[in-house]
């Protein structure tokens, strides 16, 4: 791996701050000098990048590039460890690089406040050592890894939902793995529930992001056997870890230049035997429905208890999709549906698709609310 700058040597300060790293014999003063020398690209400053920041800087790497644009909320300070109440309506940026000097002032930071896109991705990574994909969507975790192909960059990458998480190396070596031999083909959008929808448990990412951490530092210091060529997954509700090997596929290594990669995943629909029964309606019609014949319809909310308690819709029945996917709920539904015709609506749209789609087993029929409750609370009569 090239170095972003000439040797440097260790100061008695620098001693005394890695002297554990340096008492180990896998890693010594050259490779706490390594990492001193090393550069390390980081995109995402959320769950997954405030554990692998703090980790980093604590470990000596000498320059970290922080890309985001989002700012500091509330929800975030539940997993987002490196943001704190004071940091609420800052840059993520900004206050991810005050915590890391407050750890190590010795530390280069340089921050980009903004979106990693396909005409800044390049520019933006091909000065850093190793890229650390801290994201959390798919057109962002294509676009890294089709970036870090083309600029042979190894690519270390981590994701959560809900209870699970998985990390692996990507690039390491000509015939690595990728993203792509992961996830060739990036799922419908649809289907796909955000991390407000579904929920995290709030150390989950913590676990992946200090993983990701550790593979990073061992690549840099050349130790150890890296996650190339395997898939490591974490379950946190039954405490296992399991691990699946990862080929490489040549084709998936022939990247020319980056794309439109939120053309490339939007452009991904359900098959048509998910929604090809599934009617849908807009807010609007729906308000208009409601004032001529409300008697008629039965409203359902498939979010969980805590975002229906929050705000709904005048009307609607709490149903959680949990509850209809595991057949819990099933008799319910029939015996509010027996005479009225069903409604479903989520925050946007993603959870009742599905609800619909597994109520069609049961020959149950009903009408997707477009765009959910965020669509509602925007939407007015004119």
């Amino acid at each position: 791996m090239e170095k972003s700058q000439s040797k440097a040597n260790l100061n008695s300060e620098e001693i005394a701050r890695y002297a554990r790293h340096i008492s180990l014999p896998e890693i010594g003063f050259k490779g706490q000098e390594k990492l001193k020398q090393s550069s390390v690209a980081c995109i995402g400053t959320g769950g997954l990048g405030s554990p692998l920041l703090i980790y980093l800087a604590a470990a000596g790497i000498g320059r970290i590039g922080i890309v985001d644009f989002d700012v500091v909320e509330y929800s975030n300070l539940q997993r987002q460890i490196i943001h704190t109440t004071n940091s609420i309506g800052q840059l993520k940026t900004d206050s991810a690089k005050q915590q890391i000097l407050k750890i190590n002032p010795s530390c280069r930071v340089d921050l980009f406040n903004q979106k990693l896109t396909s005409s800044n991705a390049l520019e933006i990574l091909e000065t850093y050592d190793v890229i650390c994909d801290c994201s959390d969507n798919f057109p962002t975790r294509y676009l890294i890894n089709d970036a870090c192909l083309i600029l042979n960059k190894p690519n270390i990458y981590g994701s959560i939902a809900r209870f699970e998480g998985q990390v692996s190396v990507f690039n390491l070596k000509e015939d690595s793995p990728n993203y792509r031999d992961l996830i060739p083909t990036p799922p419908p959008q649809e289907l796909i529930p955000s991390c407000s929808e579904a929920g995290v448990m709030g150390i989950l990412p913590g676990i992946i992001g200090t993983i990701q951490a550790t593979e990073t530092i061992k690549i840099i210091t050349n130790i150890g056997d890296p996650l190339n060529g395997r898939l490591l997954i974490f379950n946190a509700l039954k405490m296992r870890f399991k691990e699946l090997k990862l080929k490489s596929n040549t084709e998936n290594r022939n990247i020319q230049k980056l794309i439109d990669y939120k053309s490339f995943c939007s452009d991904v629909k359900v098959k048509n035997e998910v929604d090809c029964d599934i009617k849908s309606i807009s807010i609007k019609e729906l308000k208009i429905l409601l004032s001529q014949s409300s008697n008629e319809i039965q409203l359902v909310d498939v979010r969980n208890p805590n975002e229906h308690n929050q705000y709904s819709i005048l009307g609607s029945k709490l149903i959680p999709l949990s509850t209809i996917e595991s057949g819990e709920a099933m008799n319910e539904v029939k015996t509010l549906t027996a005479k009225k015709k069903l409604y479903v609506f989520c925050k946007s749209g993603t959870r009742s698709l599905r609800a619909l789609k597994h109520l069609n087993k049961f020959g149950i029929r009903g009408i997707n609310i477009e765009g959910g409750i965020e669509a509602w609370n925007n939407e007015s009569i004119n």
